[in-house]
Order: structure tokens, then C-alpha cells, then sequence
């Protein structure tokens, strides 16, 4: 058992498709001892998330403008969705001793050592009056890591009592692994996940994602073009590796001649066929797939996922892990992580040269 004393963090954390900032809240030691709690999804403000989807789309302005009010506005939803999860979950600031705020990542070009997550730490310590760590990636990136994934130590410690190896399969708007096989934890971005076909869903039928996958379900795919999509040399490369969420999109048009039924088959198997090159990378098929993001929730993912992999492929509810918190609950394993100093991010998950410690710490006084 850790010695360590149990620290009681919020995680806060709003993902690249930027539908909501999750908010959720951890009892933990930083190490073995993890004990989640419940989460809320609140959402941007509809113009805030507007700019910040235009901004995205704009790479340079991302990377090189101040975006000084753009960047207080992302703070100031972000403390408004904690003030609002502390109210609706009755969970007083006076017993919480940190908050883990990742920010809204909006650039994040790792090859040139340089990432960029929106967001104020110091604001939210002063409002809120706790504890804050913010800029969990910026270490790990400066050092030559790939910044992400970033959740796969969370993993490791809510799985220390499952069978292993076990695979986390996270279908974001990105798709990511983290392997685990005991003291072996591997974790690298596999490809596209519901990204591509999200926007072409949008694109054609106005919708914001194909529910429950049956658009997509109802198309045939073009093998053709999935197999002239996998022939991207990012497959093959070794882990771990990472992607911006844009990465696949220019190279994914061939998709825009076909219907919208055999265009959104054709993405999802992309992303199917991506799933199952990650193996290529690790040292044993794994036993169990645990999948999480709201890629979980499409039903031809999951099927399709199950027939090829030829093991149990199950949402993280099947084993009592909340799914749609997991990366807003790491966040808060994390910041406790950083003020013990403890390594955020190690070789085998993001490339850095050694174990490697990150985040900055903002006293609420």
C-alpha cells in the first residue's frame, strides 16, 4: 500500500471535437490508489466554440497570435463549468486541494516541438481558490516527446487488477492505445477515429455524428480506397507516435464521390483497419479490448471491431470505468502526479528520452 497521502482532484478537460468541457473528480495518491467519482459535460458557449473551430482551421493563427481574449474566454467556461459541477454535485471548493485544467489544446505540432492548449491555470487558482496545474504537455513536447497520448498512466493504474495484456482503445475524434502488460505500458495514436466521419456526416446530412453508426452500417465500404488510405507511411511507423486531429482529412477525400452511405462505410472501416495496424506495435495480441470515447457508442464500430480482432471488444463500463470521464478524471490523477513529481508521460507512451515529469503548478494564494 502508498504511503502517500489521498488527494481529492477535479480534472477538467475539453477534447479536440470541442463538444463540451468535461469535468469530473478523483481520490487519489498520484500512484496505485484511484477512486473515481462522477462527471458532468458542460457545454462551450455556441459562438466561443464557433471561433475556436474557425481558429483550428487556421493552423498559422494558432500557432503564432497572442488570441489573448480568446484565450481568457476558454478560461472563464472552463471555471464556469467547475463552479457549475461543483453545484449540481454538492462538492464544496473547501474539499478540494487541486484542479487538474487541461486547457483546449488548439495547435500541436510535435515534430517541431511546440503544442498549444488555451487556457489561464493561474486564472482558475485565483477564482476558484484552489490549487491549479495546467501545461501537463509542454515538458514532455519540448523534450522531443509527441505530447500524447497523455492518459495512459491512468490506465495503467485503473487496470492493475485486470487480466493483461489489455488494450485501451480510445475512439475520439482520434483514435489511441494504451497497452498494458503489467510494468509494459505502450500508447500511441492509431489513426482517424470518428473525426472523418463526423465532418462528413456533417457535410452531407447536416448531422453532427452518424448515431449509432448506421449510415455507415448501410453503405458498403470501398476497399479500394481503405486500402489506399492504410498505404499513409504513419502505420508503419514505430510507436509511440501521434496526430493532429486534421491529419487524415486532405488525404480522405477520394470518400466525396460516393454516397453517403458507402462514403461514411468507407470511413469507418478506415478507421476499423487502423484500429487493427496498431498491433503491429506491441509485443502480444492483447486479451480484451476496452474502448472508450463516444466511438464506443457507434454499434458498427463495435461490431466490426469484434469480427476482426477475434477477442472480447467491450465499452469501459462492462468493467465499472466511466467512459466519458476517463480523460477529464486523469487529469486530476495527473496534477497530483506533478506536485509529487512523479513522471506524467515515459518513453514507451509518448517517446520522451526518459520518464518524464511536466505541469505547472498555480497557488489559489
Amino acid at each position: 500500500m502508498s504511503d502517500r497521502p489521498i488527494v481529492k482532484a477535479i480534472g477538467v478537460i475539453s477534447g479536440t471535437s470541442m463538444d463540451g468541457i468535461d469535468v469530473s473528480i478523483v481520490e487519489t495518491d498520484g500512484d496505485t490508489v484511484v477512486r473515481p467519482g462522477p462527471g458532468r459535460t458542460f457545454s462551450y458557449p455556441e459562438d466561443l466554440r464557433t471561433v475556436l473551430q474557425e481558429l483550428i482551421a487556421e493552423p498559422a493563427r494558432a500557432q503564432s497570435e497572442p488570441l489573448e481574449d480568446l484565450e481568457r474566454a476558454v478560461t472563464e467556461a472552463h471555471i464556469a463549468a467547475i463552479r457549475r459541477f461543483m453545484g449540481e454535485t454538492g462538492i464544496a471548493a473547501a474539499d478540494v486541494q487541486l484542479i487538474g485544467f487541461h486547457g483546449q489544446t488548439v495547435y500541436h505540432r510535435p515534430e517541431t516541438r511546440f503544442t498549444r492548449q488555451l487556457g489561464l491555470g493561474a486564472r482558475v487558482a485565483q477564482d476558484l481558490g484552489i490549487d491549479t496545474v495546467d501545461r501537463f504537455r509542454h515538458a514532455d513536447v519540448a523534450s522531443g516527446g509527441e505530447g500524447a497520448p497523455f492518459v495512459p498512466l491512468y490506465h495503467r493504474a485503473l487496470a492493475s487488477k485486470l487480466a493483461q495484456p489489455v488494450m485501451v482503445l480510445n475512439l475520439g475524434g482520434v483514435g489511441n492505445v494504451t497497452y498494458i502488460d503489467g510494468d509494459v505500458v505502450i500508447a500511441f495514436d492509431t489513426g482517424p477515429a470518428s473525426a472523418l466521419l463526423d465532418d462528413f456526416v456533417l457535410r452531407r446530412r447536416g448531422l453532427s455524428f452518424d448515431e449509432n453508426g448506421q449510415l455507415a452500417a448501410s453503405g458498403k465500404a470501398d476497399d479500394k480506397l481503405v486500402s489506399e488510405f492504410m498505404r499513409n507511411p504513419f502505420f508503419d511507423r514505430p510507436a509511440p507516435k501521434s496526430l493532429d486531429r486534421q491529419d487524415f482529412h486532405a488525404r480522405a477525400k477520394g470518400v466525396e464521390t460516393l454516397s453517403d452511405e458507402d462514403g461514411a462505410a468507407t470511413l469507418a472501416e478506415f478507421t476499423v483497419q487502423s484500429v487493427i495496424a496498431a498491433l503491429r506495435h506491441v509485443p502480444r495480441a492483447p486479451q480484451r479490448w476496452l474502448v472508450t470515447g463516444g466511438g464506443r457508442r457507434n454499434a458498427h464500430f463495435m461490431k466490426r471491431l469484434h469480427g476482426e480482432l477475434g477477442v472480447a471488444v467491450d465499452p469501459v463500463e462492462s468493467v465499472g470505468w466511466n467512459g466519458d470521464f476517463l480523460e477529464a478524471q486523469a487529469f486530476g490523477y495527473l496534477a497530483v502526479r506533478s506536485t509529487l513529481g512523479l513522471p506524467l508521460s515515459l518513453p514507451t507512451t509518448t517517446g520522451v528520452p526518459h520518464p518524464m515529469p511536466g505541469g505547472e503548478l498555480h497557488r489559489a494564494a
